[in-house]
C-alpha cells in the first residue's frame, strides 16, 4: 500500500473530492437535506468556510478555507460523513455495518489538493461548477440545483449564462492537473 502524506497548511484553502463506495448510488442528491444538515452541524462544531461546492449523486467536490492556525480538514470530513450516515440510518435507510463496525456508505479516504494561488482557486471553482455537465446530469450549469454556482450568480461573481456560450471552449473546465 502506498503511504499517502496529506499536505497541511494552517488556515489553508483546499479542494476536495469525497465519494460514496457505491458509485451507482444517488443517495447524496436523494437525501441532500440530510447532507446539508450534516455540513451545518460540522461547521457549528468546528467552523470552516465553504468557498464552492457541488453535490452529485455519488460524490461531491468542495473548496474549503480553514480558520487561521487550523489544519484539521480530516476531522471535519469524518464529522460530516458520520452525521450524514447516522441521519440516514435514523431515517430508515438500511445500512449494515461491516466486520469492523463501519457502515459501507463512504469510501474511506478522500482526495485533497491544496489551493496554491488565485488562478488555481478559479480553475477549481470552474471545475466544480462544470462537473454536473461533465457527468451528463444536465446540459446547462445553471440547471443543476446542488451547486454553489447559484450563490456565485446571486453575488454577481458569475453570470447566469456562464459556460453556456455555443462557441465557448468548455474543455477549460475538464480534468485538473
Amino acid at each position: 500500500m502506498v503511504l499517502y502524506r496529506r499536505n497541511r497548511v494552517a488556515g489553508g484553502t483546499y479542494f476536495f473530492t469525497v465519494t460514496l463506495r457505491d458509485r451507482s448510488s444517488d443517495v447524496l442528491v436523494r437525501h441532500v437535506g440530510l447532507l446539508r444538515s450534516a455540513f451545518r452541524r460540522a461547521r457549528t462544531e468546528r467552523p470552516f468556510t465553504i468557498d464552492a461546492i457541488v453535490i452529485l449523486p455519488d460524490h461531491l467536490h468542495a473548496i474549503w478555507t480553514l480558520p487561521d492556525g487550523d489544519v484539521d480538514y480530516s476531522g471535519r470530513w469524518r464529522a460530516i460523513k458520520s452525521h450524514f450516515t447516522r441521519d440516514l440510518r435514523l431515517s430508515g435507510m438500511p445500512l449494515t455495518p461491516d466486520n469492523r463496525g463501519e457502515y459501507r456508505l463512504w469510501q474511506r479516504r478522500f482526495w485533497e489538493h491544496t489551493i496554491r494561488d488565485d488562478t488555481d482557486f478559479q480553475r477549481h471553482v470552474d471545475y466544480i461548477h462544470w462537473n454536473p455537465v461533465k457527468h451528463g446530469l444536465t446540459q446547462c450549469v445553471a440547471d443543476w440545483p446542488y451547486s454553489s454556482f447559484h450563490k456565485y450568480v446571486c453575488h454577481g461573481l458569475l453570470s447566469a449564462e456562464w459556460a453556456t456560450a455555443v462557441n465557448e471552449d468548455q474543455s477549460a473546465y475538464g480534468e485538473l492537473a
